[in-house]
Parts: structure tokens; sequence; C-alpha cells
């Protein structure tokens, strides 16, 4: 194939969704740390997959459409750092195509080249070793073939982008300690590579489909719901196995929308539902296995109310904040906070680019704090302050929830903006984070063997302790947290704790240090203890 029009790129990028999605599984195994999370691999595939719907609803076979609607959705529906990396790359993918109907191999190359530089700029401190590697050095390696082989088909290009992809994959433990010693390869490289893969696969003539288990069911635009129809299969893992609770969770799920449907079979959940908060959805499925499938569908332009009232505007106000929190007690304890709107998500399921700009319009405010409270959801923060022209948006680069609740509370209404940043980024800076939780998988993590089911104490990005018992997890990690500076621990009690343990801890707290401690009932999943140390 000497150029490929649109119609060829968009069979390319739908086969390479689905090989990602396919195989978000195996990205998602990769992650070094053994915490249950859904992470890289799931993060780009509904980054990915955000974009092909955008695609798909526009109809259009223009290439230059396709590639900006594309970069539209995927900037939009963007996920974790890998998501958004990899929404940049088609960014500047789209940047270097505008206006042309077909592409041979050379501007095909130009065009990826342009995302690997525009996926770099978005970083602030780009690492080695990781998805900026891969993209990088494979666009390098093709360009060159390119050069010396100026007649080459796209496929012939499109073979040596993926050999040279693999060849830098294999090459990124190398290059991160962390990688090798856990004997993996960088995951959001190979989310990469999935997608050169999926490239190859439609090229050579035989596009990937999406897995069996991933076909959508069909339904009418008719049915009234509000919100998002939100679909999922989970697998239950061993945890999931002991604890899910069909009444519970059917219960659950029906505080949270309509329409539900769900069955359970064996070990496998199907869950249908319409909701305004699918991330909050996702959040109370994820704690019990991995996604098999997850369907996310606005509806709300099915609405078509016969009554339409006229909205008094709200008055503008000079301060809205914005907090992503897990959990109704955390939920609570930020709106006491004063926080405006709580996103639902966390290290559990992070919230996209678009979770935070529909947040920001809620909120008649000229100056709005965003607070991650993790570092996976920053970038997608500041791609949403990027794409707001019409309010000041601030990040603060929170990376845990009680640096978030401390930044809450050195927040001043009655003062001007850059004083009240500059006491938040203060007051963030004063806090330790640490956390318990358990280990889904055997690894070993700067030395530390950590073996499936342990309990592991996590101080900022460093795994402490591990043990069977959870109590001895949570007294060793607190006692390396505090010193004789510290004046206040707050302990966020999360779905596995209990009663019994934190009254122990609050008594040993209290017998053998001279400091306050607030012990509050987070409800957040997965992690069963979070600790914020002042």
């Amino acid at each position: 194939m000497e150029t490929m029009n649109g119609a060829v790129l968009r069979a390319m990028l739908e086969s390479a969704a689905n090989h990602l999605n396919n195989n978000k599984k195996y990205v998602d195994s990769l992650n070094v740390f053994p915490v249950p999370d859904g992470d890289t691999g799931t993060n780009m595939s509904l980054t990915f997959s955000n974009g092909i719907n955008e695609v798909k609803k526009s109809g259009s076979e223009s290439l230059p459409v396709i590639a900006k609607t594309l970069s539209r959705g995927t900037l939009m529906g963007a996920r974790g750092n890998s998501g958004v990396i990899l929404s940049q790359i088609f960014r500047g993918f789209n940047q270097a195509v505008a206006g042309k109907e077909t592409l041979n191999a050379a501007e095909f190359s130009e065009a990826l080249s342009n995302g690997s530089k525009l996926a770099y700029k978005a970083v602030m401190r780009p690492v080695e070793g990781t998805i900026l590697t891969v993209i990088r050095e494979s666009t390098e390696a093709a360009a060159k073939y390119l050069e010396e082989n100026p007649e080459s088909s796209i496929e012939e290009f499109v073979n040596v982008l993926c050999d040279a992809a693999k060849t830098s994959l294999d090459g990124t433990p190398e290059l991160l300690p962390v990688l090798k010693e856990a004997q993996v390869v960088d995951s959001g490289g190979a989310g990469l590579l999935k997608v050169f893969e999926g490239f190859k696969a439609y090229l050579e003539g035989k596009p990937v489909s999406a897995g069996e288990e991933e076909t959508a069911v069909a339904e009418t635009k008719s049915e009234k719901a509000s919100g998002y129809r939100t679909e999922y299969i989970l697998r239950l893992n061993e945890h999931g196995q002991r604890s899910f609770k069909e009444e519970r969770i059917r219960h659950s799920l029906e505080q949270l929308g309509n329409k539900l449907t769900l069955l359970v079979e064996g070990n496998t959940v199907k869950v249908r539902v319409n909701t305004m908060t699918p991330g909050e959805i996702l959040t109370l499925a994820q704690r019990y296995g991995e996604f098999v499938k997850v369907q996310i569908e606005n509806i709300q332009d099915d609405l078509k109310p016969s009554i339409i009232e006229e909205e008094k505007p709200a008055e503008e106000k000079e301060y809205g904040m914005i907090a992503v929190a897990a959990g109704e007690g955390l939920k609570r304890l930020f709106t006491d906070y004063r926080v405006d709107i709580v996103v639902s998500g966390g290290q559990t399921m992070n919230p996209s680019t678009e979770d935070f700009v529909t947040a920001i319009s809620k909120i008649p405010a000229r100056h709005i704090y965003l607070l991650p409270n993790n570092s996976n959801i920053i970038m997608a923060a500041k791609q949403a302050a990027d794409v707001t022209s019409d309010k000041d948006i601030i990040v603060l680069e929170t990376r845990s929830v009680p640096e978030g609740l401390s930044a809450c509370v050195a927040f001043n209404p009655d003062d001007a903006p850059e004083d009240n940043t500059s006491a938040m980024q203060e007051a963030v800076s004063n806090v330790r984070s640490g956390s318990v939780t358990y280990a889904i998988k055997d690894t070993t993590v700067d030395g530390r063997e950590i073996h499936a089911g342990d309990y592991m104490g996590i101080k900022g990005k460093d795994i402490i302790c591990t043990s069977k018992n959870q109590y001895d997890v949570l007294k060793q990690l607190l006692d390396s947290m505090v010193d004789e500076d510290t004046e206040i621990v707050t302990i966020l009690r999360g779905e596995g704790s209990t009663d019994e343990e934190a009254e122990a801890i609050g008594q040993y707290i209290d017998d053998n240090f001279d400091f306050d401690v607030d012990i509050e009932d987070g409800g957040q999943p997965v992690y069963s203890y979070m600790i914020g140390v002042e």
C-alpha cells in the first residue's frame, strides 16, 4: 500500500483499539506495585476506546476529520498518566495530518514522530524506560529506515515500527531498575506496542476484532434514563469470591443508578445500569476482581423533557474546589471542608479529563482548585485545566487524600488567590502520607519479597513493611512515619478495617505518643487505612 486514506486509517485504529482492549489485563499485570488497581492497561484502553467511539459516532471517512475526532476523544477520555500520554501522541498525530486526505509512509512516520514530541512535552520530568522511550525510539528507528528505503510501503514501515517498539520495550528494564527487579517491561510501553500490533494486523489482512466478551449488547436509543449507560463484565478474584455478596451489591448499585441488570454466573458478574456517576459504579466493582469488559455511553442526549423550566443562573462566586475521592466518608469530609464537587475515583478508577471538565462547568466560580489526590490523576487534571479557558483553574498536585484534606484546611475564602495557593501548597508539603492495602501477586520490590495476600505498609511510594497480620502492618507503618515534631495524625478507615483495629491503634497512640490523632471513617476501597502525618 503506497498511501492510506481515511477509511484505512479508521480501520487501523479500530483494530488497534480492539487489540489493546483485548490485552489490557496483560498490560495491567505488568504494573510493578502489586496493589489491586486497574491502572495502565485499563486506563489506556478506556482512553483509546473513548476516541474510537467518537470516531464511530462521526461516521466520517475523511482522514483529517478522523484524526481530529480521535484526538479530541482521547483527550477528553484520558485516564491516568498513560492515558494522557496516549492522548498527546494522537494530538501530535492530528496536528501533522491536518488537511491531508491521504498519507504515504513518510507522512505517516512524520505524524507519529510529532506525536512522540508532544508526548514528551506533556510530561514535566520525562522518565526513560517508559512509554515515552518506546514511542521515541520506535518512531526514530522507523524514520531512519524510511530515509534508507524511501520507496517503502506503509506495510513495510509499520513492520519496522512494531519491531523497533518491541526492541525498545524489551530494553526498558535496563533503564529502570525497578522494572528489572520485578522482571517486567514497562506497562505503558507494552500498551503502545499493542496499538502498533493492531495497525500491523489490519495491514496484514487480519484485523483484530473485539473479544467475544467485549462485544457490546445492542440497545435502542429510545430508552429513557439519565446520565450514562454503564456496563461491565467482572471476573472475581480470590478476594472477590470470598467477599462479594449479591444482595449487598445490588442494593449499593440501586442507590447509584436505575434500570439495573445484575447477573452472577460462577465467578463472573455482569452489570448494566444507568447512572450519573459511572466512575462510582466502576470503583464499587473494581475491589472484587478484574474487568473483562467496560462500556460507558452518554445517554443524556436521549432525554426529551416535556417541560423545560428556565433556570436562574447561579451567582458567580470567587472560589470553587473539586477533589477526587472514593468512599462516602471521604466525600463527606471533603464536602465539610468546602469542596463543591467530589469526583468519584482514586487508585482503583482514575477519572478522565472530561470528568474534570464537566465538574468545572458546574461551578460558577472565578477561581477553581483541583485536588487530584493521586499522582496518577494529576496529568488528567492539568489537561482539563488546559482546555478550560473561561475560568482560572489551579491544579494543586496533591498525591494523596491526606494531602488533599490538608490543602482544604489551609484554604481561606477571604484571601487572595495567590495567598491561598501558597498556603495550600505549603500545607501539602508538610504532610507525610501512608496507606495499608494487600498484595495481589507475588513480586519483589526494593529487595523485599512480597506474596499475594500479604498486607503492605506503604509510606509515600515505598513499601516499608509486609505481614499476614494487618494490625502489625498498621502499627509498623505508623511508627515509621511519626517523629518528635509530629503534631497530628489523621487515620482514614476504609474497607477491610475493623472497629477493634481502630480502637487498638488509637489506644497505642495514646499510650506511646504525645500528639493528637483523628480517626475517621473514609469508606475508601482498596486501602484499609490511609494515614496523614503533620
